[in-house]
């Protein structure tokens, strides 16, 4: 092994132990966590390859060697007899695919191994100890071996049975002593009432609702456990002895006929395809639970055949919890660079270390700004946490500095343009954003004809960005207008392009010749002119002939263009670079069609998509809303009458759209309503 290699990996390996070992302090102890789920995942996850890739640095105060969690001060503590386990996660359908193969080899005599799969309840793990089907006792499940009694804490939770419901199928189970195995939670609409209870008080608002209920539990005043609403949800049953319980999924009908909640989403599952639609089905739908869940857990259904194939470490074989894709993850910058867009503004962009966040690999984020940079203190060398939610650009939200290395590096920002040289400025002296204000520069340059053929603007397929620049490079155009007059020759020459590629190209662009006046507005690039405001201004003016002569006080006058905009549409037209760009279209028989104003089933309705549709892309329900005289809005306001939900969606805009009363509609009711 390289000494060097070692001696870096050791180093991170004794910081991400402490970190970790402060953050399970914050979590379990106090009660006050500092950082998401997934920040700790993330960081967790990167502990668990440095040891799988040198397990001679595996130290016995790893977080990977232990159940986490201490008992608190103030309750007794007390021995499980059967130690409360934890279970492995995995990330990614393969994993699970690979765990089925192991299971599978480990059991070769099995003729058909059965799977069963559960919501995995995002709240504090308890068991319930039952005499005779009496409530005895409540232990938390602390570090696994030993928990916390909170018996008198838990007794006050409605949903948890002081005795047991007793019928033919379960009287000789619930004889003796009998262990019901759970998760204690807070359903997310007493948690945003809490917290409006405690923000007219004047108090710290909690942080979540899994937190608050295991904060609440280990209150020493019951009478304050008592007004909190917690619920007791079932997954397991412990026996005295030998097992009389076949199967989960007799566990589950058992869990019910003693009078538990939580096996309402449980299912029987009998190959790997069954497996993969329960994870695919529970991805898009997880937050229409009331409470919330971070994954799956999928378990061999024969209970004998669960025990047989034993544990390693602290995680049973025979089962495994699916995490969801996370919203957020940790990764190093590895460096920052000025990104100029088509109005000139230098964005600083971080480059990462690839990182899983969202369900996709993510390799750059926006830090927005100068100011947010240096306000969140974020420098190269950094590990940080990043932000993913749906179709959000991935975003830097803060750095961890208790990893940051001595070498790490304070950002500058340039003075010049990284692709032209012209002095960057700022607009206005408090303005956190500096620009490029060369409108020849050729990363502008390059970002407008980008624009212009995009898919929310003229949509002419064949014309990405690496085409653009090809053709830029080669002086074949040099604004947006020169895409009409390039010919199949041209593109024959270039190495990107054969005849059948070339012939595509020419006639997709020969097919947006007359495109339609909001797309041809917006794809002009007017700053402050988005695809909402081309088309308020095509339904007001009609043509681009009226809309070029409009003042001020007409367009000021439109609901939703206001003065900013107003002033940015009359400069645009005033500015003799721009009256050229439009004689030229004209050269080459480019001109918008007129618009008419489209009335229908949806007229005055605003439509925000999340997450990503199965039988149509976002850009064309975007139209079919627009077709029915709807309103397609990119960002989800308090004016928004319908939020259509997709697959792999974030929980930001679902808790948006709660708190602002917006319907709710699936694919398929959204399906039905623009048909």
């Amino acid at each position: 092994m390289n000494n060097r290699e070692l001696e870096i990996n050791t180093k991170r390996l004794s910081e991400l132990k402490e970190l970790l070992a402060k953050y399970d302090q914050q979590y379990y102890i106090q009660d006050d966590p500092t950082v998401d789920d997934a920040v700790y995942d993330g960081l967790k996850a990167e502990l668990k390859n440095i040891e799988a890739k040198y397990p001679e640095l595996i130290t016995a105060d790893s977080p990977s060697q232990r159940v986490v969690g201490e008992v608190s001060e103030g309750f007794k503590s007390v021995v499980h007899r059967t130690r409360m386990l934890s279970l492995n996660d995995v990330f990614d359908i393969s994993e699970i695919d690979a765990w089925i193969n192991r299971i599978r080899k480990l059991a070769p005599s099995a003729n058909e191994i059965n799977y069963f799969a559960d919501v995995k309840k995002d709240g504090l793990a308890c068991a319930l100890v039952y005499e005779d089907g009496a409530l005895q006792q409540a232990i938390t499940r602390g570090d696994g071996y030993t928990g916390e009694d909170v018996t008198a804490n838990v007794k006050t939770i409605r949903s948890v049975p002081l005795s047991l419901s007793k019928s033919d199928g379960n009287k000789s189970l619930i004889n003796g002593r009998l262990e019901v195995r759970g998760e204690i939670v807070m359903y997310r609409k007493d948690f945003e009432e809490l917290n409006k209870e405690r923000a007219s008080s004047g108090l710290s608002l909690y942080a979540n609702p899994r937190n608050t209920a295991a904060g609440t539990i280990r209150q020493l005043d019951s009478g304050l456990v008592a007004k909190r609403k917690l619920h007791f949800l079932a997954y397991d049953i412990i026996q005295e002895g030998k097992s009389t319980i076949v199967s989960h999924s007799e566990l589950y009908k058992l869990i019910a006929d003693m009078g538990f909640k939580g096996y309402e989403h449980a299912s029987s599952l009998h190959d790997v395809k069954s497996i993969h639609k329960y994870i695919s089905e529970w991805e898009n739908k997880r937050d229409s639970l009331p409470y919330n869940i971070d994954g799956l857990v999928i378990k061999v259904d024969n209970r004998k055949l669960y025990s047989d194939l034993g544990i390693v470490g602290k995680t049973p074989r025979g089962a495994i919890a699916y995490k969801f894709p996370a919203e957020q993850a940790t990764t190093t910058v590895k460096d920052i660079f000025i990104s100029i867009g088509r109005t000139g503004s230098a964005t600083p962009v971080a480059i990462l270390a690839p990182v899983v966040v969202d369900g996709s690999t993510v390799q750059m984020a926006t830090l927005h700004n100068e100011s947010e940079i240096h306000r969140k203190d974020i420098r190269v060398g950094d590990t940080v946490v990043i932000r993913k939610a749906g179709d959000i650009i991935p975003e830097v939200i803060e750095p961890l500095t208790d990893l940051r290395p001595k070498n790490s590096t304070i950002f500058k920002m340039p003075t010049e343009c990284p692709d032209c040289g012209t002095k960057l400025i700022k607009i206005k002296q408090d303005d956190a954003a500096w620009r490029c204000p060369n409108t020849k520069c050729p990363a502008r340059n390059q970002r407008h004809i980008e624009h212009f053929a995009s898919k929310t603007a003229l949509d002419i397929e064949g014309l990405g960005e690496k085409n653009v620049e090809v053709l830029r490079q080669n002086r074949l155009i040099s604004d947006q207008a020169d895409i009409y007059k390039l010919q199949k020759e041209d593109l024959l020459e270039l190495d990107r392009f054969a005849e059948v590629s070339a012939n595509k190209l020419i006639a997709a662009i020969a097919d947006k010749k007359q495109p339609e006046l909001p797309r041809f507005l917006f794809g002009l690039g007017i700053r402050h002119v988005g695809i909402q405001t081309a088309i308020d201004l095509a339904n007001n003016f009609n043509s681009l002939e009226k809309l070029s002569k409009a003042d001020y006080e007409q367009l000021a006058g439109i609901d939703g263009v206001g003065e900013v905009v107003a002033e940015s549409i009359v400069a645009w037209f005033s500015d003799p670079q721009n009256v050229k760009l439009l004689e030229k279209f004209k050269k080459y028989g480019v001109w918008p069609k007129k618009q008419i104003k489209k009335e229908g089933a949806l007229s005055g309705k605003r439509f925000v998509v999340t997450g990503s549709l199965e039988q149509m892309s976002r850009t064309l329900a975007a139209d079919r809303i627009r077709d029915k005289g709807g309103i397609f809005q990119s960002s989800l306001g308090k004016d928004t009458d319908y939020l259509v939900v997709g697959q792999k969606v974030g929980a930001s805009k679902l808790k948006k759209a709660e708190e602002y009363g917006t319907k709710r509609l699936s694919e398929s009711e959204f399906m039905k309503l623009i048909s």
